[in-house]
């Protein structure tokens, strides 16, 4: 499975920057659990900053491009803050 978001760089855009995330889940059904929370925030600038997501073997993997470093990095911030309350509600409700 995996999302990708939506709108297309313009023709003579480049994207340039680049980085990966992986995060470790317990389970697989966790893993799904935290993408499918994540899926639904789109990117603010589709045309200059995209991700794609895919969950496999209880991992959540996440590739980030972008034209400008300050978009790729606002971008991976505001996901792994995101992230971390996702996985923090994992853990709690997991613990029953």
């Amino acid at each position: 499975m995996a999302a990708t978001c939506p709108g297309t760089a313009p023709f003579n855009q480049t994207w340039d920057f680049s980085c990966n995330l992986d995060v470790n889940f317990e389970t697989e059904e966790h893993a799904f659990i935290a993408y499918t929370s994540l899926a639904v925030d789109k990117e603010l600038q589709p045309d200059k900053v995209r991700k794609v997501m895919s969950v496999s073997n209880n991992k959540l993997t996440v590739h980030f491009e972008a034209i400008e470093a300050r978009l790729l990095r606002a971008s991976f911030s505001a996901f792994v803050d995101v992230l971390t309350l996702s996985t923090r509600t994992i853990q709690e409700l997991g613990q029953n």
